[in-house]
């Protein structure tokens, strides 16, 4: 990721990150029908239920129960988020924290405070490559300056983003059906001042 785009992220993040993150532990609640949620080398996949992604999510075992969820829209962009019972950040509260993986580091980059569960934590969202990094790495230690936060293997990362990939390209190609509050799409045509344009009864 260039330092251009690498800042204009920073600078979005606490716009677009926290919407995602509610998005994705409804998701986690509600599943989309066409894809049913599996465990792929001790990760689980699922999908989204607005139909825009999937998300792989495991739970780690230690004080709190630190939680990992790593999701992955059809657009490309993705959002980590990380969960534990024992912590104390605030939501919305912004955080530079350091990520390093087996096979890449991103010091200071910008989190955003949740609450999630039952647990507190925070989200960030990284380049399009982050899913490629992280299914190759086989840790991921993320620290406050020189506080240790959590320290994470990523055993089995590799498959479970393979079928995370599968998931989203699902809806890639299965564009989600258009019903209930949106039924007026169906009759709305897209050019209403188009001289062949039908009129439809309404509903």
């Amino acid at each position: 990721m260039s330092v251009t785009r690498t800042r204009d992220l920073r600078a979005r993040l606490p716009f677009f990150l926290l919407p995602l993150a509610a998005g994705l532990f409804a998701a986690a609640r509600a599943p989309a029908q066409d894809y049913r949620p599996r465990t792929i080398s001790g990760w689980t996949v699922s999908a989204s239920s607005d139909g825009k992604g999937c998300f792989l999510t495991r739970q780690f075992e230690g004080p709190g129960d630190t939680a990992l969820l790593l999701g992955l829209d059809t657009d490309g962009s993705n959002r980590l988020t990380v969960l534990n019972e024992n912590w104390s950040i605030k939501e919305k509260a912004q955080l530079k924290l350091t990520f390093r993986l087996s096979t890449a580091s991103f010091p200071r980059h910008l989190a955003v405070g949740i609450a999630a569960d039952g647990k507190q934590g925070f989200v960030t969202a990284f380049g399009t490559e982050f899913p490629t990094t992280f299914a190759s790495s086989e840790f991921l230690h993320i620290t406050r300056g020189d506080v240790p936060v959590a320290e994470l293997g990523l055993e089995g990362s590799g498959p479970a983003v393979a079928e995370l990939r599968k998931c989203v390209a699902l809806f890639r190609e299965k564009p989600r059906a258009i019903s209930g509050k949106d039924s007026s799409r169906r009759r709305i045509p897209l050019d209403p001042f188009a001289p062949d344009v039908e009129r439809k009864p309404k509903e």
